[in-house]
């Protein structure tokens, strides 16, 4: 044999015994990842391939595939849900509320880039803090099944996929062969070989769906589904998504787009079911598809005859998942909604609370009311999620629903110890949407809240603080609960590149309650900063920034670190802004000012006065009474009590106008109105 011969063949020993090597080690990791064994395979399914010399070598792709543990996977999961749905739908604002501050948007790509370079302070970039609190392992959040509605009754099956029941799972050497099959047949294949290979090739284990989505023979196969895409019946079509599903397709993937497009074309010509369940898939994916819904709703009202307690339900949650529900569908949905309430169970309350919230779909204030009294009625067998959800709906509703609210007295507290970040945001939102200050709720959330601190992104944080901030909840109420989301909040700094809007909403609540982190602050007035949040076009935070820095100015007397100086023109729009009687321009009100001289006697007023110190001086200010303002449970925002507190520091003495009194007093004469100003003023000096 020449020395080539032998070179060759030694090469070829070498490589076929490093590979038996690699397969041994590859198949104990399968054996430890614990992939299912399955019998009765096809001849084919273990063949070899033959190299010179008679060595053989094991064909089995999969075993050299090992499954990735990601560590911070629940963390990326949260990041990828905020993103997601902050993409799909414009963040939700409290639209009848004066002093709302405005909830989460994404920014664009381009904005990130110049979000990372704003924040890159002196000559270096800088240096990442360590974002853990502690080194042991944390417990996951808590979360809520969104979906658990559908286990209430059977007839889901008929247009919703059960995620939980996924099909037994084959072994990956048959999904191998299967893939052989595709190359043997290629072009020849009919719709129905198309749709029996994707199913069983859906039924692999999970860790296995990537090395197959990889194949390229897998792509082939795609590309011989969209030929016949055409030619699938509807079921068939149903088929294949489902199939997609289990497949682990990417949500993003250009193919999805054509199925959507022939969906949009028969739904027509589909049932009711089979278009939710076309819905439901698409939802299982991840892929936002706004031509098909806009078809589903279109379609919906030419099957509202058919449309039972299931079906309201779930086109609600499909709705939800879409922020979206058409004008023209809302009032026959609420007459279906109402036909069937004490039919609902418990989670389906929920689902229903969600979809509405979500879609931000306003109901009629007496269909709301029967739907909370249906909460209200079921309310000890709901899960902490369906209950959470309802305050959603309140809360978006600004519906003050008694008999609900006082059972909630009884029932967070108890519920508390085992609800996530998110639950307990939502219920401290919902008290302080409806001005509902209830001490047994918010200490129990509160009480709660400083083991979960690690689990809070910026968001969660941010609108905790503003929630017990405006509804005046001091420090020495919760002493661990102020600290440790301030200390999230630090944590969480890098969010703040891409959602300015959240430290604001956080320093603002606790500007309410005169808290205020020196260090944070100064980040929110820094030049940087400043740009950032005045440069997104979804969002304006000027007046927020204003109030912050006003409040500074005010409260921090010794305060040395930055603040917006000559940036009022920019912020406020112009010059004139300020120089309406606003006492305190950043408490965004104006106010009826009256100068006293020490016996009582009017003085006039001296023109674009800011900031006066003077106990001669009195502002009227409108807003509820502050007597026994801690007895009671509604009432002041956090603004509103912050802007009397400040009046007081600058040397006002704060005459209050509630509303209650007052707008009565717009149908009464002259006189009569004279009468209650010169009481309210003149009142107060005794």
């Amino acid at each position: 044999m020449s020395a080539g011969s032998l070179c060759r063949v030694a090469r070829l020993r070498h490589l076929s015994l490093a590979l038996h090597r690699q397969f041994l080690r590859a198949q104990h990791l399968h054996t430890a990842y614990g992939e299912p064994e399955t019998e009765g395979l096809d001849e084919e399914d273990g063949r070899e391939g033959v190299l010179p010399g008679d060595y053989r070598l094991q064909y089995n792709p999969s075993s050299y595939y090992r499954p990735q543990h990601n560590p911070g996977a629940s963390l990326s999961r949260l990041e990828m849900e905020e993103q997601c749905q902050s993409t799909v739908t414009s963040a939700f604002r409290q639209q009848s509320n004066r002093y709302s501050v405005s909830s989460s948007r994404r920014l664009s790509s381009t904005k990130n880039t110049l979000l990372d370079l704003a924040f890159n302070r002196g000559t270096g970039a800088k240096v990442e803090r360590a974002p853990p609190y502690r080194t042991e392992p944390l417990t996951p959040d808590v979360k809520g099944d969104p979906r658990a509605f559908q286990t209430c009754r059977p007839e889901y099956s008929a247009m919703t996929l059960d995620l939980s029941q996924r099909p037994a799972p084959v072994h990956s050497k048959q999904a191998f062969f299967l893939l052989h099959k595709v190359t043997v047949l290629k072009g020849s294949m009919e719709p129905v070989d198309v749709i029996g290979f994707l199913t069983k090739l859906s039924h692999l284990h999970p860790d296995q769906t990537p090395l197959v989505r990889g194949d390229t023979r897998f792509i082939m196969l795609l590309r011989y589904a969209v030929e016949n895409l055409s030619h699938f019946s509807h079921s068939q079509l149903l088929k294949v998504l489902r199939s997609f599903v289990w497949l682990g397709l990417p949500p993003t993937h250009s193919m999805l787009g054509l199925y959507e497009a022939e969906l949009v074309r028969r739904a027509r010509e589909m049932g009711l079911h089979q278009l939710l369940l076309a819905a439901d898939l698409w939802r299982c994916l991840g892929r936002s598809v706004p031509q098909y819904l806009q078809c589903l709703y279109d379609c919906a009202s030419l099957h509202l005859g058919e449309v039972g307690v299931p079906e309201i339900v779930q086109l609600l949650y499909v709705m939800g998942e879409g922020r979206r529900c058409p004008k023209e569908l809302v009032h026959p949905l609420e007459q279906i909604l109402m036909r069937h309430l004490d039919q609902l169970e418990p989670e389906e309350v929920g689902a229903v609370c969600l979809g509405l919230f979500k879609s931000q779909t306003a109901l009629s204030e007496g269909a709301v009311n029967r739907l909370v009294d249906r909460a209200h009625s079921v309310v000890y067998e709901m899960s902490d999620f369906a209950m959470v959800n309802v305050m959603k709906l309140l809360r978006f509703s600004y519906l003050d629903h008694r008999a609900w609210l006082e059972v909630m007295a009884h029932e967070v507290p108890r519920r508390a110890p085992s609800m996530g970040v998110q639950g307990l945001m939502h219920v401290a939102l919902a008290c302080s949407a409806l001005h509902y200050r209830n001490e047994r709720i918010l200490l129990a959330v509160a009480e709660r809240l400083p083991s979960l601190a690690p689990h809070c992104r910026s968001k969660d944080s941010g609108k905790l603080i503003w929630a017990f901030g405006t509804l005046g909840v001091l420090p020495s109420q919760c002493p661990n609960f102020y600290p440790s989301l301030i200390e999230a909040l630090r944590q969480r700094e890098a969010e703040f590149q891409r959602y300015p809007e959240h430290l604001l909403t956080g320093l603002l609540g606790l500007a309410f309650i005169c808290q205020l982190p020196e260090d944070l602050v100064a980040l929110a007035l820094s030049p940087e900063f400043v740009s950032l949040a005045t440069r997104s076009k979804q969002l304006d935070l000027k007046k927020d920034l204003f109030t912050l820095d006003g409040t500074v100015a005010l409260e921090l007397p010794h305060w040395t670190g930055p603040r917006l100086k000559a940036m009022l023109r920019d912020l406020l729009g112009g010059e004139e802004f300020v120089s309406k009687r606003m006492i305190l321009p950043h408490t965004r009100s104006i106010d009826l000012e009256v100068h006293l001289n020490p016996v009582g006697q009017p003085l006039p007023v001296t023109s674009a006065q800011t900031y006066p110190i003077s106990s001669q001086d009195w502002s009227t200010s409108s807003g509820s009474s502050t007597q026994g303002w801690e007895k009671i449970n509604t009432g002041l925002l956090g603004l509103h009590a912050m802007k009397r507190r400040q009046l007081k520091l600058t040397g006002y003495r704060v005459v209050e106008l509630p509303h209650r009194e007052w707008f009565p007093l717009l149908r009464r004469t002259h006189a009569e109105k004279l009468a209650y100003m010169h009481c309210k003023v003149y009142g107060t000096l005794d």
